[in-house]
């Protein structure tokens, strides 16, 4: 018999950090709102605002899409992605 914990769940780092870089570049180089987004990528605003909360983690070519819809290369995304990823790894647990 299994016991469920009351404790929320760590949300993995790697899925944290995608879903920050793609709130940024919506914000920062696209200004769209969830919903533009969304409707270019063909999925529901909410799926957008999970990825982005790190609740879920897009696939590859999900990734592309989305990139695409916001003009940015997927590798400058990737590349953003792996910046931020080797930062927080190097920062001491606390």
């Amino acid at each position: 018999m299994s016991q469920t914990s009351n404790k929320p769940k760590r949300i993995p780092l790697l899925t944290a950090i995608i879903g920050a870089k793609l709130k940024e570049v919506r914000l920062t180089r696209t200004n769209l709102r969830q919903e533009d987004l969304a409707g270019m990528c063909r999925v529901d605003r909410a799926y957008i605002s999970l990825i982005e909360r790190g609740r879920n983690e897009p696939s590859i070519s999900k990734i592309f899409e989305l990139c695409e819809a916001m003009t940015i290369s997927p590798a400058e995304f990737i590349g953003m992605v792996e910046e931020e990823y080797q930062k927080q790894r190097n920062l001491p647990k606390e």
